[in-house]
Formats: C-alpha cells, sequence, structure tokens
C-alpha cells in the first residue's frame, strides 16, 4: 500500500519542476542564440563526458533512430565539430569523437550559460540566499539520490 504523500512535498515538487522548467527554458534561449540543434548539443555534451563512441552507441544513448543520429552527425561534422576515426580494437567501426574546435565550442556554450545564471544569483541574491540556495539544492540531489536508489534495484 502506498503512503500518502503530504501537502508540503506536493508543493515542493511543484515548485522545483515548475523553477527547473523556467531556468532550463532561459538556459535554451542563450543556446538558441547559437546554430546547433537541442540535439547536436546533447552530441556534443555526450561525447565531452562519455569520450568516443559509435553513431549506434550515440543514438541508443540519445534515444533516436541511427538514421536520425547520422544526421545530427554530418551537421556536426560540416562545422567541424566532431571527427571520426576507425575503432581501434574493430577496425570496421568507425568512433566519433568531438575535434578541438568542439570542445571549444562546447565550453564557450558552457561558459555563457553559466555566466548568466552566476549573474542571475549575484544581482538577485544575497550571499545567505545564495548559501540557502547551495544546501537546497545539495538536499534535493540527496532527496532524488534516495529515491532513485531502491526504484533502480527493483528494476532488475
Amino acid at each position: 500500500m502506498s503512503q500518502r504523500i503530504s501537502p508540503s512535498a506536493v508543493q515542493a515538487a511543484s515548485d522545483v519542476r515548475v523553477m527547473f522548467g523556467r531556468v532550463k527554458r532561459r538556459l535554451k534561449e542563450l543556446a538558441e542564440q547559437d546554430d546547433l540543434t537541442p540535439s547536436q548539443s546533447s552530441v556534443l555534451s555526450r561525447l565531452d563526458k562519455d569520450g568516443p563512441a559509435s553513431a549506434s552507441e550515440l543514438a541508443a544513448v540519445e534515444r533516436v533512430r541511427p538514421q536520425s543520429m547520422a544526421a545530427i552527425l554530418a551537421g556536426l561534422r560540416e562545422s567541424d565539430l566532431i571527427e571520426r576515426h576507425p575503432d581501434p580494437e574493430d577496425g570496421r567501426r568507425q568512433v566519433v569523437s568531438l575535434t578541438t574546435a568542439g570542445r571549444h565550442r562546447l565550453q564557450g556554450d558552457r561558459k555563457v550559460r553559466q555566466e548568466w545564471l552566476a549573474r542571475a544569483l549575484q544581482d538577485g541574491c544575497t550571499e545567505t540566499e545564495r548559501q540557502t540556495i547551495i544546501k537546497a539544492l545539495a538536499l534535493l540531489d540527496h532527496a532524488l539520490d534516495t529515491t532513485a536508489a531502491p526504484r533502480a534495484a527493483t528494476s532488475r
């Protein structure tokens, strides 16, 4: 039997969802000043985080069809943001990695978003409020980690 959710938990969930939605939209607006699609930006971020990958691996983790990933990669290659080279373990396969230009582009995009958010927090909050935000986000991270663990264990 499921436990009743408290009104404060419902309110907190609603507030967090709305606030993160607003932040996400604003960060997306900053990204839209760029010529990359959200899918292209996501692939660049994934390559930066996880390292080189095949097109089929990228399609699987990005949850798109291989044909769609091929189009995404073609656009990134045309902009010289990625490169392909033979897989060292299987020469028949190609792996995709970031070029130096791709890495610089990604870092520049992140810097723009980080600076906007830091400026908004600097201008809109006191030091005490910023410290409260840091603590609240740590609590939220903890809450999400503790609720995600049982779900992952039961899905096996």
